[in-house]
């Protein structure tokens, strides 16, 4: 059997594995070791189970992974994140739509620190979503507010997403984190322009007053200083050449300690508790990397790469086209497959084909993260509508409902990225 056929056979049994609901980490690894040692032998293949697992996880570069995540539950516990939603609606509470504007701001805010759109999600879901709904806000828009603002987790450094893209990539982590920030702001700004937008067309959305919130400027400002000087000593002194990728983030775990232990809001539980989430969510995003690792060298060994981009230069397409059919199986892709597994199973087969495109890895990395916010969002997955229905017992329908507009201005934002390069590649290129 050619090897081309045995990678085509291999995706496709990891495919029905997944679907069977083997967990997508288990069914890569079985998939490359069968692939691989049918090609090779099941001694080579065994072996490269143990050495490929040890030397994947041991690269130093993951070391910011935990960092970036304990950063985040360590903030979340410590309620930043409500102390910010806060701050933003004193300023906005005269505007009409002023708390979902703000539920999406403060959404930005904390995913700047955080870097998790879970937890950005389930704070705004906690805080934002029952004060708009005691003010007569739609739940649809309530929801959606929450939800939408989560996904820039992913793309507002720190993000897990863009540091495991760095790895599996070998693009410097650094560039790849700091391209992610003009990005997000802008689709930050399109969002919360869209939810205002939204208020005046279809004003039953949203109620046109309510009474001024019970806290004075100069405590909102109080209660927001953490996020801007985390963000600013972490991402700026990487930004600056003071930090690596993993001081910057062990800084910034630094930070986050500090700030929960000065201001008490970090018992000896929640502490715990931060630890814990950090070391589960740190395990499977190992496990799936390892996993990718080895079925990206299952996928080399049998040329599909070089096949598929040998395939693709020899169609008589622009490149723009190729690049929009590739994000338009991400968008496929999205709406049934968890974002992790699509970036360790996508990134190998799809990284090869971009470059011999001529387009720059940093940009196509930042491309990569804003498909998977849009799956995110996009049932019938949809991880964040899941945890924000199931925090506040709206229906899923209703959240979905709330969620179609934001989800064309995420579209919007992307075509914005593709067709203006220069917001994703010009602060890495000033680090070069």
């Amino acid at each position: 059997m050619d090897p081309e056929l045995v990678g085509l056979l291999g995706f496709v049994a990891m495919l029905v594995l997944i679907a069977l609901r083997v967990p997508v980490a288990l069914a890569m690894i079985g998939v490359a070791i069968a692939g691989y040692g049918y090609i090779v032998g099941l001694d080579p293949a065994l072996g490269r189970l143990g050495s490929d697992a040890f030397r994947g996880a041991s690269v130093y570069s993951l070391s910011v992974i935990p960092f970036f995540i304990l950063m985040g539950m360590l903030l979340s516990s410590a309620g930043l994140g409500s102390d910010v939603y806060r701050s933003l609606d004193r300023v906005l509470w005269r505007m009409r739509g002023g708390l979902a504007v703000a539920t999406i701001g403060a959404s930005t805010a904390f995913a700047s620190v955080s870097g998790s759109s879970v937890a950005s999600a389930s704070t705004m879901s906690r805080v934002a979503v029952p004060e708009m709904q005691r003010y007569g806000y739609d739940d649809g828009m309530s929801a959606a507010s929450a939800a939408v603002g989560g996904t820039l987790g992913a793309l507002i450094p720190p993000s897990a997403l863009l540091v495991l893209y760095g790895v599996l990539t070998q693009e410097p982590i650094g560039q790849v984190l700091v391209a992610g920030f003009v990005p997000g702001v802008m689709t930050a700004l399109l969002l919360m322009l869209t939810a205002y937008a939204l208020v005046r067309w279809r004003p039953a959305l949203a109620p046109t007053a309510r009474e001024r919130p019970d806290l004075a400027i100069g405590q909102a400002v109080k209660l927001v200083w953490a996020a801007p000087t985390i963000f600013a000593i972490s991402m700026g002194g990487l930004y600056f050449g003071i930090f690596t990728p993993t001081e910057s983030g062990a800084a910034g775990a630094f930070l986050a300690l500090a700030y929960g232990l000065v201001t008490r809001r970090l018992d000896r539980g929640r502490l715990a508790t931060a630890v814990n989430e950090t070391i589960k969510v740190s395990a499977q995003i190992f496990l799936l990397m390892i996993a990718g690792q080895m079925f990206g060298f299952f996928l080399a060994v049998t040329r599909i790469p070089m096949w598929l981009g040998r395939t693709v230069t020899e169609i008589d397409l622009t490149p723009w086209l190729i690049v929009a059919l590739i994000f338009l199986v991400y968008f496929a892709l999205g709406a049934v497959m968890d974002e992790l597994a699509i970036l360790v199973i996508m990134t190998p087969m799809m990284y090869p084909v971009i470059i011999d495109l001529g387009y720059d890895g940093v940009w196509f990395g930042v491309l990569t993260i804003m498909m998977l916010l849009t799956g995110l969002l996009t049932p019938p997955i949809g991880l964040l509508t899941f945890v924000v229905s199931g925090l506040t017992r709206i229906p899923l329908g209703d959240v979905f409902r709330g969620l179609t507009p934001f989800w064309f201005t995420l579209c919007l934002a992307i075509a914005l990225v593709i067709a203006f390069p220069e917001l994703a590649t010009r602060l890495p290129e000033l680090m070069r």
